[in-house]
């Protein structure tokens, strides 16, 4: 069982998909941060100076100036705020992660089509070699022909 382990986790594909969760985590970060840094403060500037991050409804009633007195306060709140830059984030995400796989699946090479090097007996159904001329199962010379 350690050894079936073993080769799991040494298959090439397992490592690949390890590379990938690491690297789109950092990706997701970095997006994250556009998103938060560069996007939305151009974007609240254009809605009337709104600093989205700072949006939020309170739950217990009380009015708060800024997130940090919420926080401080230790109040429950709807961050809706918070809300809308992650989803710009990922929508983002999502869009580049397409572009990403769009532009990838163009400069893949496809692969070749393998020709058949069978075919299947008329009489019982089993497989010869592609130039047999009789079947090696049956005897029959009811094969098909060689495409």
């Amino acid at each position: 069982m350690l050894d079936e382990f073993k080769k799991f986790l040494i298959n090439g594909n397992m490592v690949d998909m390890a590379v990938g969760f690491v690297f789109g985590g950092a990706f997701a970060t970095v997006i994250k941060s556009f998103v938060t840094y560069v996007m939305m403060p151009p974007i609240g500037l254009l809605m009337g100076n709104v600093d989205f991050s700072q949006l939020f409804v309170a739950l217990n009633g009380e009015t708060y100036a800024t997130m940090a007195a919420l926080d401080k306060a230790g109040a429950p709140a709807i961050k809706y705020g918070m809300f809308i830059n992650d989803a710009i984030s990922f929508v983002i995400l999502g869009f580049v992660m397409f572009m990403l796989i769009k532009a990838y699946n163009k400069i893949k090479t496809p692969e070749e089509a393998v020709a058949p090097t069978t075919k299947i007996c008329n009489d019982c159904a089993m497989e010869i070699p592609i130039s047999a001329k009789k079947c090696g199962h049956c005897g029959s010379t009811d094969v098909p022909p060689a495409p």
